[in-house]
């Protein structure tokens, strides 16, 4: 009988220190997928994937939220009940032990909402952009008063690809004059 923790965040610049810290310690084995979407199902997660090749009759996995453990509402559900037909038991940090019948119907539950409020989420940035794209084509600025959409460009593009070309210069030169990254620099005078 194991104690096993399941730690997953999206992006590589995000750490899964915060949900090891809120469940605590004393795991017997730590699986972990870092810079792995949420939209990615869980059995396709190398780390979960292993996880279920690992795992036991008896064990017990604990993760820091349902969202955790699929890409949505029919994967998380698929994935809890193969976990507990395995005849694992699941620890949701603030829901506790999830067992057959009434947990499976919080977790249905809890994972439709999820997936409604990630809806809803895209729904209200779609109008964000739609309503930044009007008001950058009327009037020049998006309705946030923003000169384009997107991140502000670090350097003209054309200013910096001439620059280099007539100085001859390298690429860290290039990125010291202009205050850019490599990536950058690269991308403005690829042609």
């Amino acid at each position: 009988m194991s104690r096993i923790a399941y730690f997953r965040v999206s992006t590589g610049s995000q750490s899964t220190e915060s949900q090891r810290q809120a469940l605590g310690g004393g795991f017997d084995r730590e699986f972990t997928d870092e810079g792995v979407s949420g939209a990615t199902l869980a059995a396709d997660r190398p780390g979960f994937g292993t996880l279920l090749s690992y795992i036991r009759e008896g064990d017990t996995l604990y993760v820091y939220a349902l969202d955790r453990l699929g890409r949505d509402a029919l994967d998380v559900q698929a994935t809890v009940r193969k976990l507990l037909g395995m005849g694992v038991t699941l620890d949701v940090l603030g829901l506790g032990p999830i067992g057959r019948g009434v947990g499976e119907l919080i977790v249905a539950v809890l994972a439709q909402m999820a997936d409604m409020e990630r809806a809803r989420i895209k729904e209200r940035c779609d109008a964000g952009r739609d309503a930044a794209r009007a008001s950058l084509l009327s009037t020049g600025k998006t309705h946030k008063g923003k000169a384009s959409l997107g991140r502000p460009k670090a350097a003209d593009a054309v200013e910096v690809a001439r620059w280099r070309k007539e100085n001859g210069a390298t690429i860290p030169q290039t990125m010291a004059r202009f205050g850019i990254s490599k990536a950058t620099v690269a991308r403005y005078c690829a042609v």
